[in-house]
């Protein structure tokens, strides 16, 4: 399949999604679960997301009048529930994003059933019974996640990175990511002389803007993915804003949340671009 063109709806070029991973506290709560340490900085940095980054990111995409994909830990929907109702009733797309943000590559099997069980449950609570895609928090997999997603009836996952569109891995459509659309790898930074300091938002926006050219010219997807404790600052937002709206108006492109991506692929390429794990084609 590897010189197999993908066909996107209406004759479309590429495909844009726009996707939020709502982690506000919850990683930073995951590595320290076992340390509790006394130090606030990265805490209240984070909590910047829920407090106020989501709210600016969804006034920009009501403005713009465009649906996402919002990645949530059930965490956060038991601590900001106000905010996981205001993504609802935008009309936004919810998924599962684990519990606690979880890796599941350092839980057992039982383990990464409950997260997902108490996701869903926490999610839930709050908006109601719903269909929820999932990501996995890190962007990492197993082959029992795979497994579990199916038994629970999870459509898609969106966490892998094996084709730049839409594919099969372990039966499930795969709504593919990569780092290099990610905030996190240029805007992150802590505090404490630890990693290099954020990038300037106009060679942040320049990067992704030249990543969508490519993806375009070989009628690939287009995933852009931010976290509202990092983009929700106000000189990445308003950077963000002029790319999304330069995207927005451009003829060639379907927009569409990570779910209707998933379910086009399911009923489009039932039997095409299937990968078991590790690449091994069937």
């Amino acid at each position: 399949m590897m010189n197999a063109t993908y066909a996107w709806p209406d004759g479309k070029r590429c495909v844009a999604a726009f996707s939020i991973d709502f982690d506000g506290e919850t990683p930073y709560l995951w590595r320290s679960r076992h340390t509790q340490p006394n130090t606030l900085g990265e805490l209240e940095q984070r909590a910047f997301g829920p407090r106020q980054g989501i709210y600016r990111i969804l006034e920009m995409l009501s403005r713009l009048d465009i649906r996402s994909s919002f990645f949530i830990p059930g965490v956060i929907a038991e601590k900001y529930p106000a905010a996981v109702e205001a993504i609802a009733k935008e009309g936004h797309e919810i998924g599962l994003h684990g519990y606690l943000h979880e890796r599941v590559d350092e839980l057992s099997k039982e383990q990464v059933e409950e997260s997902i069980i108490r996701g869903k449950q926490a999610l839930e609570k709050v908006i109601g019974p719903r269909t929820m895609g999932f990501r996995s928090p890190s962007w990492e997999m197993t082959a029992d996640t795979f497994e579990l997603l199916q038994r629970h009836g999870i459509p898609y996952d969106s966490s892998m990175m094996g084709y730049d569109h839409p594919y099969w891995i372990e039966g499930l459509p795969e709504v593919p990511v990569q780092w290099l659309l990610d905030d996190a790898i240029f805007y992150r930074y802590t505090g404490g002389g630890a990693g290099n300091p954020p990038l300037n938002p106009n060679t942040v926006i320049d990067t992704w803007q030249q990543e969508f050219e490519g993806i375009k010219r070989y009628g690939g997807l287009f995933l852009l993915t931010v976290h509202c404790w990092i983009s929700g600052r106000g000189s990445r937002i308003i950077a963000l804003e002029r790319l999304l709206s330069q995207l927005k108006n451009d003829p060639d492109v379907w927009w569409a949340t990570c779910g209707e991506v998933a379910e086009y692929h399911a009923k489009q390429y039932a039997g095409q671009f299937r990968e078991t794990l590790g690449g091994r084609t069937p």
